[in-house]
């Protein structure tokens, strides 16, 4: 069973490091490795200290998918957890009106972190759960703690308690050199086949991605290796035996299948590297936000509306109390539709974000993501023919956008 939810592509989008709700670029569905009706999560539903082991950076020889899969295979875990889940009252088959329980079993991939214990796989494959049953290529089977996990990002940490010797951890690479056209490995648990290796390429770079909670998750790699449910949280390699991404989501297109259709998107290291130092240190990662939704302005736009810059993000909405809210930004009263998309108007035009030249929904996530709740951001705006410039504290992301 998979759980399902709508994506709806949208030029609008709530702004801020985990402040969109952008919705998948893409046309047609998405799939979570584990929902929507547009997507799917790839977990598969059934009712009733950082030494690590890989393989240098500089070394130039890409590796065969065999040596690959030998190395990195120890550290790739399956990931079984158990929930109870109350079904919807049934009048007929339970005439005294009393919610029945059954219990939900999901099965999904992670990886090992480091020596410490520490193993890292998707939120939605542990969501619901405080611990999980995880298997090594050795076919021991420990249970692990959910210690934290960040529904912005889609990313969990889970620690055993197991010795170091017992553990492999994979050697992380770069995301940020991840070039398209790169051959990739993913090594995960599809349908529970245990330790199951695909290879592919990097299809394309910069893919937006929705979050569980409903943010937007940037920067993600898309892959045509085979992704499938039971894939969600295992690594994609590069051709160096690092770990580049967690496989997360997958995509449907027009089919309405759920399997794979040749569209994979893994969540880059650098953004899970982030995020697992914080739960690691605290038990949850924090981000930034400031609590605002814009539109992008092409120069096309900015022509027809005589706006002062030919660049800029307009202001949609201002969420009451947040660090936009408090810094008395001001959105839009006015909408006014060009080629059937709407655009707000008599509010702020934001045009620079920390000196950065804000032309997409995109750089203003990255200058916000890159600072901590509490940081000061400079914003450069227009408020009519006026230039202001405004500095804002950030706040702390909210749980879930703004409905």
């Amino acid at each position: 069973m998979t759980s399902r939810r709508r994506i709806v592509t949208s030029v609008t989008a709530l702004v801020g490091a985990g402040l969109a709700g952008a919705a998948l670029a893409l046309a047609g569905a998405a799939v979570f490795f584990g929902g929507s009706g547009d997507t799917t999560t790839v977990r598969e539903v059934v009712t009733p200290g950082n030494s690590a082991v890989g393989f240098s950076s500089d070394q130039r020889k890409g590796l065969t998918i065999n040596e690959i899969f030998r190395h990195a295979a120890p550290g790739v875990v399956q990931i079984t957890t158990t929930r109870s889940v109350e079904t919807p009252l049934d009048p007929f088959g339970n005439p005294f009106g009393f919610q029945q329980k059954q219990t939900e079993k999901a099965l999904g991939s992670g990886f090992v972190w480091d020596k410490n214990g520490h193993i890292v796989t998707n939120y939605h494959v542990v969501a619901g759960s405080r611990t999980a049953l995880v298997s090594f290529s050795n076919n021991e089977s420990v249970r692990a703690r959910v210690i934290g996990s960040d529904p912005s990002t889609d990313v969990a940490v889970l620690r055993a308690d197991l010795k170091s010797r017992a553990l492999t951890p994979l050697l992380r690479g770069d995301s940020d050199r991840v070039q398209v056209g790169d051959a990739v490995v993913a090594i995960g648990n599809p349908f529970g086949l245990d330790r199951t290796v695909t290879a592919g390429i990097v299809s394309a770079l910069q893919r937006p991605i929705t979050a569980p909670n409903g943010y937007t998750i940037d920067h993600v790699i898309q892959t045509d290796a085979a992704l499938n449910h039971g894939n969600s949280g295992g690594p994609l390699l590069n051709a160096q035996g690092q770990v580049i991404g967690i496989n997360s989501q997958i995509s449907t297109g027009d089919t309405g299948q759920q399997g794979n259709v040749g569209i994979g998107f893994a969540i880059p290291v650098d953004t899970v590297t982030n995020v697992v130092s914080q739960i690691i240190q605290s038990g949850r990662a924090e981000h930034a936000f400031l609590g605002v939704s814009a539109v992008a302005v092409t120069p096309r736009v900015a022509q027809l509306f005589r706006l002062p810059v030919r660049h800029g993000l307009l202001l949609k909405s201002v969420e009451p109390g947040s660090a936009a809210g408090k810094a008395k930004l001001k959105a839009g009263d006015t909408q006014v539709t060009v080629a059937g998309e709407s655009y707000p108007l008599g509010g702020d035009l934001l045009y620079e974000a920390d000196g950065v030249r804000l032309s997409t929904l995109d750089q203003l996530r990255d200058v916000i993501s890159g600072k901590q709740p509490g940081d000061s951001l400079t914003l450069d705006l227009y408020r009519g023919a006026k230039k202001i410039d405004v500095t804002v504290k950030l706040g702390r992301q909210p749980s879930s956008p703004q409905s």
